[in-house]
């Protein structure tokens, strides 16, 4: 059993967790909780660690342990709080490889349904909108690389296990990203302050993508430009607009409707 938070491997998720340049550096991500870990690919997973306590309490009752596992290590209940990022551990976590899906994936579909996330800061909004991507159908979400890192603890977490399923990808010119979705016959809509059609008077039987910017300032212009069509959500009383992730719920969900029929 790990004791010491000197020891490599503990050093190796902390870093984990609070670097974003090191979990890029080593294709690699911490989950933690039952949940996160049990729904991770099995080919995926580099390593499990548990808290002493947590193997007393639930090893008779988890069957989908394999608590033999050549990658399971026990550490002690302290140690597991050095390393954990939240303020009531569960007690287990994972280490898991890093996966990257290619623009092919994401809008190579009869039907593509794409999210387009630009400069994105808050984690819980990135998360949200890739748990909620997954419930309406989205084929992939693509992300501007000003984008919060995917793998930050909170936006894994704000996940619930969708970051698994879900296509992504970060691109260094999402302008020429844009363009290229296009060329493949994606109408792309930006849900902006000017735009002529309420959302829910389009048609988005045929591939989509749906552009949405930093909370604080919006779409970029040269962005929003490139936009097929602008569209806006409806306000009532003095609301101008709505938190990132909700409005692309809302959008996501109609189109989902749409599609059900």
């Amino acid at each position: 059993m790990i004791t010491s938070t000197a020891n490599g491997q503990v050093k190796h998720v902390v870093n984990l967790m609070n670097k974003a340049k090191y979990r890029r550096e080593n294709r690699e991500f911490v989950v933690e909780g039952i949940k996160m870990v049990l729904e991770a690919p099995e080919e995926s997973v580099e390593k499990i660690f548990v808290a002493e306590s947590f193997v007393q309490s639930h090893k008779s009752g988890l069957e989908n342990i394999q608590w033999d596992s050549p990658k399971m290590e026990t550490v002690s209940d302290n140690v597991f709080k050095q390393m954990s990022d939240t303020m009531t551990p569960q007690g287990i976590m994972a280490i898991v490889k890093m996966k990257e899906s290619p623009l092919s994936e994401v809008v190579g579909q009869e039907k593509a349904f794409v999210m387009v996330c630009e400069d994105l800061q808050d984690p819980g909004n990135l998360g949200t909108i890739i748990r909620t991507g997954e419930g309406a159908g989205v084929s992939g979400i693509i992300m501007s690389k000003n984008t919060v890192d995917v793998y930050n603890p909170k936006t894994i977490r704000s996940t619930m296990g969708s970051i698994y399923r879900v296509p992504f990808l970060y691109t260094d010119n999402l302008q020429e990203t844009i363009r290229q979705m296009k060329a493949l016959g994606v109408t792309v809509y930006a849900a902006h302050l000017n735009g002529n059609n309420s959302y829910a008077k389009e048609d988005y039987s045929g591939k989509c993508a749906f552009l949405i910017g930093n909370e604080g300032n919006g779409l970029k212009s040269e962005t929003t430009e490139l936009a097929d069509k602008l569209i806006k959500i409806p306000m009532e009383g003095s609301v101008e607009s709505l938190n990132a992730a909700v409005s692309a719920a809302v959008l996501m969900y109609e189109v989902n409707r749409q599609r059900r029929g």
